[in-house]
């Protein structure tokens, strides 16, 4: 059995500081395990892990991420999805750390895709950068989030749209949380955060916040086999597509990755400076979330910017799903899903679920 103590993490420290272009994907995964074993590594050694990871450039090399996400995801809590083998189960995501705090686009996509048809089990957690996380934002639509038992395998039932807490599944991530937390910087592991969903979703619309790491993030979902897959930065500098112009995609097709770009008008939209589409607390998006969902044909005018920036978002996702036939049909279903009340009805079916868990869980307790 491997031994993992400083001293044994002492030479793979040395190997990424002295010589980082030879750290390879097995040496990542041995410092790694150093990281999630309880004082196997010393909090000096953790710090100066990650700054090696990010000033060397390390955490962004497709190999790098590939192995890096491998081995949080075999750490996780582990997943059952009800019929997945009926199903092609997607997930739509950023990265976070682009800045511009627009309102909660992927999570709303997501129902909406759902809504037409899509199986959706989305991962994601709390705020970080922003003011509304995708966590916080269901919270405030009385969804529930029941935590998983350590050891034990959660159930996803078939439902359009399911959520994932990522802290819930992800406990070996508490262990350096405090060291995280001490560095000025995004680390390696907010940048995997999109790619350790333990679904293992086989499609995925992937925001990355820089262009430098749309390919690099392609790379990686290629070597996770993820079969169907766009990665989108904004031209702004924005980890979604944009409704404001250019979008840079690299689309991952039958283990092939094209580079293009995209626009609104390729989903027959119109651009929208994205002031327009800016986010506020849980609360207030939650509130446009409801209008936008609830509000049949009569969404409110001043929420066309918003309706349309999760229009191009969910119809990205049904391209991927192979649901739409191009991102004009994808659209067009999107539109459908938010003015019948499916994708409504499709976080109300996420609701209940959550509910009926929880009420087990309370009976299981007594």
């Amino acid at each position: 059995m491997e031994e993992y103590t400083p001293d044994t993490f002492k030479p793979l420290l040395a190997k990424l500081v002295k010589t980082p272009e030879y750290f390879a994907p097995d040496d990542l995964r041995r410092a790694l395990e150093h990281l999630f074993i309880p004082d196997a590594a010393h909090p000096t050694q953790i710090g100066a892990f990650l700054t090696a990871m990010h000033i060397k450039q390390v955490e962004r090399r497709p190999e790098t991420l590939a192995a890096a996400s491998s081995v949080l995801r075999a750490r996780a809590i582990k997943v059952a999805i009800e019929d997945d083998n009926k199903d092609f189960v997607v997930d739509i995501v950023g990265t976070g750390g682009d800045g511009h705090d627009t309102f909660n686009v992927s999570t709303t996509a997501a129902v909406v895709a759902a809504g037409a048809g899509a199986r959706v089990v989305k991962h994601g957690s709390v705020a970080s950068t922003s003011k509304s996380g995708s966590a916080d934002l269901l919270e405030r639509l009385e969804c529930l989030f029941v935590a998983p038992t350590a050891g034990t395998t959660m159930h996803i039932p078939r439902i359009p749209f399911t959520f994932i807490l990522a802290p819930h599944y992800h406990p070996a991530l508490s262990v350096i949380a405090p060291y995280r937390k001490l560095l000025p910087f995004r680390t390696l592991f907010n940048m995997i955060g999109p790619l350790t969903n333990p679904a293992c979703p086989r499609g995925m619309v992937l925001g990355v916040a820089e262009r430098d790491l749309g390919l690099p993030f392609a790379k990686s979902l290629c070597d996770s086999h993820v079969e169907r897959a766009l990665v989108v930065c904004g031209a702004e500098g924005l980890d979604e597509i944009s409704c404001a112009g250019d979008t840079w995609v690299w689309e991952l097709k039958d283990g092939n990755i094209t580079e293009t770009t995209l626009h609104p008008t390729h989903f027959g939209l119109r651009t929208h400076p994205l002031k327009s589409v800016s986010g506020g607390t849980a609360l207030q998006n939650a509130e446009t979330f409801k209008a936008l969902l609830t509000s049949g044909s009569e969404i409110p005018n001043e929420l066309t910017p918003a309706l349309e920036f999760v229009l191009m978002n969910a119809s990205a996702l049904l391209v991927v799903a192979g649901i739409a036939s191009d991102y004009k049909d994808g659209v067009r279903l999107a539109m459908e899903s938010v003015t019948s009340g499916a994708a409504w009805k499709a976080l109300e079916a996420f609701r209940e679920a959550g509910r009926a868990a929880m009420a087990k869980v309370e009976r299981e307790e007594k």
